[in-house]
């Protein structure tokens, strides 16, 4: 079979195992309610919506994976996509070596996508698909930066951090997800790769293999403290405004 005439599937792991304390007690982050709907069923939701995704693993917390699947249960999901739970691990990384684990044979592309981006458009995700089956061995959305950075010598003490330099903003950019993978890579990476990570992307860098970047979206944000949950519910109504979401 040709590569122009093979049919490539697509599986997205979302880890879910954090607590999210930066949004203050309660819930793990995704399961708080946006537009009384969790998170987590958002960001499911949106990787449905990408027709080339046949699966998605939810990897749950240690202790929640039967809430979890009551959850996904409970709400409408795409009846052409298939939805396991898996129990997480302590940290992100082994939460999607856990729902690597769970994958069946014959997966070509992985999607490991943020429970808190919860409003990424199917756009995004389709892109990042599309780059990986064009032979890109992984591949992530971003977006150029508004601000100045600077780099800093950092404290932790509350004192005012020297500034050690002013790196070019024009060739730096923020990381979203999903981020898009050639399965056999990103495996590879999960078994070879040790220490601590940012994210699975920069496990196949280690690897010394390419990540290529394609253009991600504002809605894509991550929803990490309270005033980017009234931004999501903005996003939210203006889509029901909009398009009838």
């Amino acid at each position: 079979m040709s590569e122009e005439t093979r049919v490539f599937r697509t599986a997205a792991v979302i880890p879910a195992a954090g607590r999210g304390v930066r949004l203050g007690p309660g819930a793990p982050k995704a399961l708080r309610a946006l537009n009384g709907t969790p998170m987590l069923i958002h960001a499911v939701r949106a990787m449905a919506a990408s027709r080339a995704v046949s699966l998605v693993v939810v990897v749950a917390p240690p202790d929640g994976a039967t809430e979890v699947k009551n959850l996904l249960a409970e709400h409408a999901l795409p009846e052409r996509t298939d939805f396991v739970v898996v129990p997480g691990g302590d940290s992100r990384q082994e939460s999607v070596r856990l729902g690597l684990a769970a994958l069946p044979p014959g997966i070509d592309v992985v999607l490991v996508h943020d429970a808190a981006r919860p409003l990424v458009p199917v756009d995004t995700v389709d892109a990042v698909i599309e780059a990986v089956r064009d032979g890109a061995p992984a591949v992530v959305p971003a977006l150029p930066l508004a601000d100045t950075v600077k780099e800093v010598e950092p404290h932790t003490d509350g004192t005012p951090e020297p500034v050690l330099a002013t790196p070019d903003r024009s060739r730096l950019r923020a990381v979203q997800t999903p981020q898009g993978f050639d399965h056999a890579t990103l495996a590879r990476a999960h078994e070879s790769v040790t220490g601590e990570v940012t994210d699975d992307a920069s496990m196949v860098e280690r690897l010394g293999l390419k990540v290529v970047v394609v253009p991600g979206h504002e809605e894509a944000f991550k929803v990490t403290r309270p005033l980017d949950l009234v931004l999501a519910e903005a996003v939210l109504a203006r889509r029901r405004a909009n398009d009838g979401f």
